[in-house]
């Protein structure tokens, strides 16, 4: 098979196979650490979980990225990548360290999310330079392939972090305890992950830009107004690539709001005593199905890893894009509505491949359509709009989701948008084939 062909070159080259572990690690981490949020912020038998309070949390911890975005971009096509992804893994162990302090003395809430924040935002220059960094370590030719696997893979990652860190749960009597417990594993594998990228050369993963020395802080700030204008006025030349991004942040937004149902499913519809936060199984039960959904839209980006590249060859990089979107809009009214386990789980194995499917796509159109000295600024605007539509998307699921997540209204407004997106996608594709015929 020429996937499987494909998989075996990649995995022959050096830097390609390195970098992968970096990603896995990393994202290993993110799994540990994130589950540890949601336990200790959704879980926890004395908290009273809203779909506001969800929102709240997000905004605080997605938001400021918005702000450290452009200057991550601008940094990343200045600084060595391969620094980056050191130094800043080994900055997330520290500051996991401290927040694993903090919930155990109890912490007022506020110092919490400080602390979260601080290692959350780290991870903006880690994600954003493992993307902009892979096209340095694999051929045009196999780029897709590449797509398919390394963010899939880290993925996978996450997802295997977050049932590390259930099972430490399992482990260990619940309370503050177990959370600190997870918080201080996911530090190990950051320091794990910062080391392995000493493997890589400093200078393999760019930027092209000559360094002529480290960058000062106050240097890069005054420059961040101008490159930001240079990687928009780049992205503007080149629409292919800000058309997917748009589409694919369109499908981040209707995640998003599905995500912050999903949760209120686990903490109050489906746990066996919905309604009783005093429980003490209540929230294990919670936290077991968000596991399994985690799971199964993991399986799903695993799935769409493998389907991808032979469907980019088939229908080109737009058109599967707009499959992936129209597939959404017509699975997601049927497997969510019954607001039932089964189904939802299904919801959340084939969200996962087209969600998934639909973002090796775009990244692949953005790898390929934008010059290596802007990529990293554009990744990091790439970036900031997932963020800013999880987040919009979490405050629209506050505004019009009950206690329990069951909104059949939400569900089929995030339909209608899935095909909006497709429809959109499939008059791009339209266009393309029009003037390349005409050419």
């Amino acid at each position: 098979m020429a996937v499987v062909r494909d998989l075996r070159v990649l995995l022959r080259l050096t830097g390609f196979r390195r970098l992968l572990v970096v990603r896995v690690l990393s994202q290993l981490s993110d799994g540990v650490f994130q589950v540890a949020l949601a336990a200790y912020v959704v879980f926890s038998p004395e908290k009273q979980t809203s779909p506001a309070a969800i929102a709240s949390a997000m905004a605080v911890l997605l938001l400021p990225y918005s702000l450290l975005g452009p200057f991550t971009g601008v940094l990343l096509d200045r600084w060595r990548r391969r620094q980056v992804l050191l130094y800043c893994n080994l900055l997330r162990g520290v500051l996991s360290c401290g927040t694993a302090g903090l919930i155990l003395l109890h912490a007022p809430d506020w110092l919490f999310y400080l602390s979260a924040l601080s290692v959350t935002a780290v991870n903006r220059f880690v994600l954003a330079g493992l993307s902009a960094a892979l096209p340095r370590v694999v051929d045009e030719e196999r780029l897709v392939m590449a797509n398919s696997l390394s963010p899939t893979a880290g993925t996978v990652a996450a997802a295997a972090g977050g049932s590390a860190a259930f099972l430490v749960h399992l482990v260990v009597a619940e309370g503050s305890g177990a959370e600190a417990a997870t918080v201080l594993l996911a530090a190990l594998l950051y320091l794990c992950a910062g080391l392995s990228a000493l493997a890589l050369g400093r200078d393999l993963l760019g930027p092209d830009l000559p360094v002529s020395g480290a960058v000062r802080i106050g240097a890069a700030i005054a420059s961040t107004a101008r490159g930001l204008h240079e990687g928009l006025r780049h992205l503007r030349q080149r629409p292919a690539a800000p058309q997917a991004m748009t589409a694919m942040t369109a499908m981040r937004f209707c995640y998003g709001a599905l995500t912050v149902t999903v949760l209120m499913l686990c903490r109050y519809a489906w746990a066996d005593a919905p309604h009783r936060s005093d429980r003490p199984t209540a929230g294990d039960d919670g936290l077991a199905l968000l596991g399994l959904a985690v799971g199964l839209s993991a399986a799903g980006f695993f799935a769409a890893a493998v389907v991808t590249p032979w469907a980019t060859n088939r229908f080109g990089t737009t058109g599967w894009i707009a499959g992936c979107s129209a597939a959404s809009a017509l699975l997601l009214p049927p497997l969510a509505l019954p607001f039932t386990v089964g189904p939802m789980m299904l919801a959340a194995f084939a969200l996962g491949v087209t969600t998934q499917g639909a973002k090796i796509a775009t990244d692949t159109v953005v790898q390929t359509q934008v010059d290596d000295a802007y990529r990293g600024r554009v990744f990091s605007l790439y970036d900031v709009a997932f963020n800013v539509a999880f987040v919009g998307a979490a405050a629209v699921a506050a505004l019009t989701l009950p206690t329990d997540g069951r909104s059949s209204g939400l569900i089929l407004a995030l339909a209608v948008l899935y095909a909006a997106t497709a429809v959109a996608m499939a008059r791009v594709r339209n266009v393309s084939r029009g003037t390349q015929r005409a050419g």
